[in-house]
């Protein structure tokens, strides 16, 4: 009696720890079926995104095509003009379109030029600067007289905000640029120092600021002798 008791414990428990492994095993099959679905998914997932984003770059690349293809010839000519214009010569948007138009310049349809200063890339405050810069060292002009000149509608037509950029970031001496006005004054037109200083400082003259002015009077003639001595 006893060992058939046993005998039946003993099977209950081998029947026990069979039903455990085989619980254990068909979990364990689960999660590695459920990984590999989940890594499948994203993997998946990340195909189709590249997949969409690559078909909206090539989408929008065909859009900007066919734009280009459907704007005139016209259109595109005078956009390749203000881009040289720009380059070289450094224009305000305003005259880049008076040029273009022009009779006595491009001659471009009004529409074409529109469309040329609409679509080109420029940076109108460092057009600004680098004019401001050349009137300074070609012409020798004052603070005053490079924003004028920047803005004026008969000068460069810039914008009183892109004039003033220019003001605030040229890299110029305008001391230096009274002096060599002032020794323009004194060789062309053998004008005293008196009538230089005004002239220099004058609202319808150069417009420098009396420092300036002065700084000139006081080296003129030290420029001067340098000048003869030298000749």
């Amino acid at each position: 009696m006893r060992k058939n008791l046993k005998k039946s414990l003993c099977l209950l428990v081998a029947l026990f720890v069979f039903a455990f492994l085989a619980l254990g095993s068909s979990t364990d099959d689960t999660k590695s079926d459920s990984s590999d679905s989940t890594k499948k998914s994203d993997s998946e997932t990340k195909n189709d995104t590249k997949k969409s984003d690559s078909e909206t770059k090539n989408e929008t690349k065909k859009d900007s095509s066919d734009k280009n293809d459907n704007v005139p010839i016209e259109y595109k000519n005078a956009l390749k003009s203000a881009e040289s214009y720009n380059e070289l010569l450094h224009m305000s948007k305003a005259a880049l379109y008076d040029q273009l138009t022009s009779e006595y310049g491009d001659k471009f349809p009004a529409e074409a030029a529109q469309y040329a200063v609409d679509n080109l890339d420029a940076d109108y405050n460092e057009n600004a600067v680098k004019s401001g810069e050349n009137y300074c060292k070609l012409m020798h002009m004052s603070k005053k007289g490079v924003y004028e000149q920047l803005i004026s509608e008969y000068g460069d037509k810039f914008t009183p905000e892109e004039a003033q950029y220019a003001i605030d970031h040229m890299d110029v001496d305008y001391k230096e640029c009274a002096l060599q006005s002032a020794k323009s004054y004194q060789s062309m037109m053998g004008m005293s120092k008196a009538a230089i200083y005004d002239q220099l400082i004058s609202e319808y003259g150069e417009q420098f600021t009396p420092e300036e002015a002065q700084y000139a009077i006081d080296h003129l003639e030290t420029s001067y002798e340098k000048s003869r001595i030298n000749s």
